[in-house]
């Protein structure tokens, strides 16, 4: 399937590695060209060195803390300049650190804030004035929006914002022809997944692969996804092939959210 992407200019936040990657070398393999951003400049360059080796497109790295508006700021105006506009944006962010409720601080929950809500609201700023009709916004966030998950308040909080600005941008974006939707994974083969599976072993005094064979049982095609799997969810939802789809919430998850 042709899904359009052609020559197309899409911002993707996060993408050194793991589910920002994983959509930057979809949009990249469909042929958009693809403009990628991460906190450490050696990865982000090595990421975008790679899809441009792997797909033969153009594309831009560049070193941004999407907790710091001046950054992200940067990020659009260099992407501005060497594409000349900008199609979609992928908002993500790493996540916040488990805890439990009674644990957390005040500076942890003002972190979390700034980490995963205030920089969704700040990248969406900055890109929108560069955006046209035909547009489209996506946001990454976690099956927590839908069935919190357990020592990860902090995540289920922010990110529930986040779903909801996606639901209320779908409305007020609508008249300028920009769609705005929210990419919900569930557990993808990534580093973010391992690193809680290791602490919730080391706090139950279990095994990593039990905590993993608990966690595919409660999947029911017993498996995690694949970044690619993801990647794939997120370019479409990113490209004209969705043109009619706006403020949506897609699951990737295996079918482990069991709400309706």
């Amino acid at each position: 399937m042709d899904l359009g992407l052609k020559d197309r200019v899409y911002m993707v936040s996060a993408s050194s590695q793991g589910l920002g990657y994983g959509i930057a070398r979809a949009l990249a393999g469909d042929g958009a060209k693809v403009s990628m951003c991460s906190r450490d400049a050696d990865k982000i360059a090595a990421a975008a060195a790679k899809i441009a080796s792997e797909t033969g497109v153009q594309t831009l790295a560049v070193a941004c803390d999407v907790r710091d508006p001046a950054s992200i700021q940067t990020w659009v105006d260099q992407t501005v300049s060497a594409f000349g506009g900008i199609d979609g944006l992928l908002v993500n962010a790493g996540g916040p650190p488990a805890g439990n409720f009674k644990q957390l601080t005040d500076e942890q929950w003002q972190s979390a804030f700034e980490l995963t809500l205030m920089s969704s609201i700040r990248m969406i700023r900055a890109a929108l004035p560069h955006m046209s009709a035909g547009g489209a916004i996506l946001t990454i966030t976690s099956s927590s929006v839908k069935e919190p998950i357990e020592r990860l308040g902090l995540s289920t909080v922010m990110r529930s914002g986040v779903a909801a600005l996606v639901k209320t941008l779908a409305d007020e974006l609508a008249a300028d022809g920009i769609r705005v939707n929210n990419l919900i994974p569930g557990r993808i083969d990534t580093e973010r997944v391992a690193q809680l599976d290791q602490g919730t072993a080391g706090r139950l005094g279990i095994s990593v692969e039990e905590v993993r064979k608990q966690s595919l049982n409660k999947i029911p095609l017993k498996r995690l996804g694949t970044i690619e799997e993801f990647g794939a969810a997120g370019a479409f939802l990113l490209s004209p092939a969705a043109s009619y789809i706006s403020g949506d919430s897609l699951r990737v998850d295996g079918g482990a959210i069991r709400s309706i």
